[in-house]
């Protein structure tokens, strides 16, 4: 049994099949659409989301199965003092395979050790969030038409952004070369730096997205998370740092791909949508593609 809790849990060539995969899904979406019957995934999120929820769940839909689950602790026995263990040695004697979103880093790696079934960590915290990473990798492949040799800019909260920390630990394992746009209150946490310092990995921190701009192939803009801080005055002060217009764009490269995990709060202009280098809608769709293909791979259908 695997469980996918970590990004480099997957190693490069089990990256690869699954993208592959995950194209044949876009190619040939009626091939799939009865491959998991009789299947049942639990969505467990004790954290607000949309994307994430949603398009696992259209995921395992898409592919014939069904779906149970919460998507807010208040309204499971969690209100009541509900250990995860327990809530996971219940739900995992149910289902076939859980994808499971936790405020506390960490929460998904504990329930790997009691659940009877895959476990698919949904996004921990400030932690990791695996999925959207193979989404964002699988969207650079399908616009740029390769994962190495990049220059990437990752622009905004940098420090509790779990979907950056996670990019990166993948991405510079392909030689690529990256840009950390924030301001030194978001900077990247030392963790993530010793791992490209470890894969050698060139990168370098700004403060200026117009700086950079330029010199860029992928643009991953990040909102500042309130939910992230203790403080308002910080949230408050720091939120509104950066904010990608039509004017910031002219000084960009035609065939620049601009990415966003998404929710967006004002990080990005709607004027900006209708750019053709805008790809974070695209980006959205691919998202149920690549979890529709490691549905399949856990769960040992193909």
């Amino acid at each position: 049994m695997r469980h996918l809790i970590d990004p480099m849990d997957i190693s490069m060539t089990e990256l690869k099949d699954l993208l592959d995969l995950a194209e044949e899904i876009i190619k040939k979406k009626e091939d799939f659409n009865q491959v998991c019957k009789g299947k049942i995934l639990g969505t467990l999120f004790y954290e607000p989301s949309t994307r994430t929820r949603l398009s696992f769940e259209a995921a395992m839909l898409r592919l014939g199965g069904s779906v149970i689950g919460f998507s807010d602790a208040g309204v499971s026995s969690a209100i009541k003092g509900e250990s995860i263990p327990d809530t996971i040695r219940t739900v995992s004697s149910y289902v076939d395979i859980i994808a499971m979103r936790h405020p506390k880093e960490g929460a998904p790696k504990l329930a790997s050790y009691y659940s009877f079934v895959p476990i698919i960590n949904a996004g921990d915290g400030g932690h990791y969030h695996p999925t959207q990473t193979l989404t964002d990798i699988l969207t650079i492949r399908l616009k740029k038409g390769q994962l190495s040799n990049l220059t990437i800019g990752l622009c905004g909260d940098l420090k509790f952004g779990r979907t950056v920390h996670s990019l990166i630990k993948s991405m510079s394992s392909y030689g690529n070369k990256f840009i950390l746009i924030s301001p030194q209150e978001l900077q990247i946490p030392q963790y993530i730096k010793m791992e490209l310092f470890n894969k050698n990995s060139s990168f370098m921190e700004v403060e200026s997205l117009e700086d950079v701009i330029d010199k860029l192939d992928i643009l991953y803009m990040t909102r500042v998370q309130r939910e992230r801080f203790f403080n308002e005055e910080d949230y408050i002060r720091l939120k509104d740092s950066y904010i990608l217009d039509k004017e910031k764009l002219k000084l960009a490269r035609k065939d620049l791909c601009i990415l966003h995990p998404l929710p967006r709060v004002n990080e990005i202009s709607y004027e900006v949508d209708d750019d053709p280098r805008a790809c974070y809608f695209e980006q959205v769709k691919y998202g149920m593609y690549i979890r529709m293909a490691l549905i399949l791979r856990l769960l040992g259908v193909m």
